[in-house]
């Protein structure tokens, strides 16, 4: 079995209509899910993709409004990146956020690609990687927003593990899921080990999962901007049953099989607490909403459907003006 990539990332938020803003207005994303946690119903879970809600370009956030502040450490998710498919692009967005007055740093190479390191209002760390086209398959750029199409995000890129002991991380990457080391860069910290890069699928961004291991860090308090866990894409549902029966042989305590309606799921920690989601690609968004009307209304799953008055009634009004 091999896994495809990476198939979303989920993070916390205090504020679902600032986050609303950012992502769709600012980064030009389309909100292609507004949902309910639901583990927790009583918060919303929103997601954002590309123009269809492609398996891989969905960065979602569950609404947390008296979420602390985060002290970034190991144990954690500490960077998601951003495809975009040219070197003007970075050129473009630089002038954007600044416009925005989004923080940003300066063009960086990251393993051959240049990057470029940004955060939200929430101090969610994020990145745009120009990505060739070569591996995993560009996603669809919505093209109902401010960003030229040419620029547009199309999709997640690698996401970066900040740990305090690396090896462990390896183990399971490589023996477990699959991943293959494809190389290193340098530590942007002094006296760091360097950085190490895992890939499954096609390869590219997409595919990726960068170490970093940071022995001069507390573990990670999440709070707002904070990751809570990546997922990584399951091909189909035979293999899903399959991966539920290796973690379980291989002594992992896995959440078991998990059907999120939108897709199917197993989450399960590796040895330095990073919560990791296996989901399948199918069914996909637009299983109980029309693929025009994406994200417009409060979509709940046929198993929490009956409950949509007392779920209403428990969710705090927001108002998304886009």
């Amino acid at each position: 079995m091999e896994l495809a990539g990476i198939h979303h990332v989920s993070a916390i938020t205090a504020s679902a209509e600032k986050n609303f803003d950012f992502f769709t207005r600012i980064l030009g994303m389309r909100l292609v899910k507004k949902s309910v946690n639901q583990d927790s119903t009583s918060s919303y879970h929103l997601f954002y993709a590309d123009a269809v809600g492609t398996p891989g370009t969905d960065m979602t956030y569950f609404d947390i409004p008296h979420a602390a502040k985060t002290t970034p450490g190991v144990s954690s998710i500490s960077n998601t990146a951003f495809r975009v498919k040219s070197e003007e692009a970075l050129t473009y967005w630089k002038k954007r956020f600044k416009e925005h007055n989004v923080y940003v740093e300066e063009v960086v190479e990251r393993f051959g690609r240049n990057t470029l390191y940004f955060e939200d209002f929430e101090g969610s760390r994020l990145m745009l990687v120009v990505d060739d086209g070569k591996g995993v398959p560009y996603g669809i750029a919505w093209t109902k927003s401010e960003v030229p199409e040419e620029y547009a995000i199309v999709g997640l890129g690698h996401v970066t593990l900040t740990v305090r002991k690396a090896q462990q991380t390896q183990v399971v990457l490589t023996e477990v899921l699959g991943f293959k080391k494809v190389g290193t860069y340098p530590s942007f910290i002094e006296g760091m080990p360097e950085i190490t890069v895992y890939s499954t699928g096609k390869g590219g961004p997409a595919s990726e999962v960068h170490v970093e291991e940071r022995t001069d860090l507390p573990r990670e308090r999440p709070g707002r901007g904070s990751v809570h866990h990546v997922a990584f894409r399951v091909n189909t549902f035979e293999e899903y049953d399959r991966w539920e029966e290796l973690l379980r042989s291989r002594g992992f305590m896995t959440s078991g099989k998990v059907d999120r309606y939108y897709f199917k799921s197993i989450y399960f920690r590796e040895p330095n607490g990073i919560l990791y989601e296996l989901a399948t690609d199918e069914p996909g968004f637009a299983t109980d909403e029309p693929m025009e009307t994406l994200g417009e209304s409060l979509a709940l799953p046929p198993f929490l459907e009956s409950r949509r008055e007392e779920i209403e009634a428990s969710l705090r009004p927001i108002t998304f003006k886009g």
